[in-house]
């Protein structure tokens, strides 16, 4: 790789077109459904042949169950646990696909901002669905403000802009981090390559940083799920509860 942004570049492997349908397998296809894969053997390993006292695989995965139980719950009261299976699938699904993107030569899902604003758009429109079938006009009058005044129309036009602009704010703030994370640990890791040729000692004191930036994008790709399913259950109460 010749420059940092490379590592982003969506590559085609398998060409097929059906018609003006593009079903090319790419190296971003590839990451998803490996992703994928780790989610589906971890739950079917957890859960089938279930023992009283759990091996590592049952221990792994009732954590992790348990984990966004006790998170829905907290944030989306108990009548968001009708949602728990898809914002289940969602955290993890983010979080491997942030913990993939990690390896070696791997490919970050997360950073195309074609991946996350898909994510971001499917869970408002879901989320505003709920909110006009549970509160019904309830739910418009949350947008106009208890005042009266000509400033209300600028009110009402503040407050359904704000509202919008949440799924703009959910995909950007994961797809910036992810693209600048790996950005700046692959600049780092190219200059202490390059530094391997001049001076070996200084090469050696650039891996410190480098294993820094290592343990801080571990900590990063768990981060951003959290907060992208968080944001997710809050909006979901306020489908049910209002503000």
């Amino acid at each position: 790789m010749f420059t940092p942004l490379e590592q982003f570049k969506i590559l085609v492997l398998v060409p097929f077109y059906f018609g003006s349908l593009d079903f090319s397998l790419s190296n971003a296809t590839v990451y998803l459904l490996l992703a994928s894969f780790f989610i589906y053997i971890i739950f079917k390993k957890g859960t089938e042949d279930a023992m009283i006292v759990p091996d590592g695989v049952q221990r792994l995965a009732e954590l992790m169950y348990l984990f966004m139980n006790n998170l829905v719950k907290q944030q989306s009261g108990i009548r968001g646990l009708v949602f728990f299976p898809i914002l289940l699938l969602l955290f993890y699904l983010i979080l491997f696909l942030n913990l993939v993107g990690l390896t070696p030569y791997g490919f970050t899902c997360t950073s195309q901002a074609c991946y996350t604003f898909t994510l971001g758009f499917g869970m408002f429109i879901g989320v505003v669905i709920i909110g006009l079938k549970v509160q019904k006009a309830n739910f418009v009058n949350q947008f106009i403000p208890a005042t009266t005044g000509p400033i209300v129309p600028l009110l009402i036009v503040i407050e359904i802009f704000s509202y919008c602009i949440r799924p703009f704010s959910l995909s950007i703030r994961l797809f910036a981090n992810m693209l600048a994370g790996h950005t700046l640990l692959h600049i780092l890791a190219s200059f202490g390559m390059s530094m391997l040729k001049v001076d070996f000692l200084v090469s050696l004191l650039m891996a410190g940083p480098i294993i820094a930036i290592c343990v801080l994008e571990f900590g990063i790709a768990f981060l951003q799920a959290y907060v992208f399913v968080v944001l997710v259950c809050i909006y979901l109460k306020e489908s049910y509860y209002g503000h």
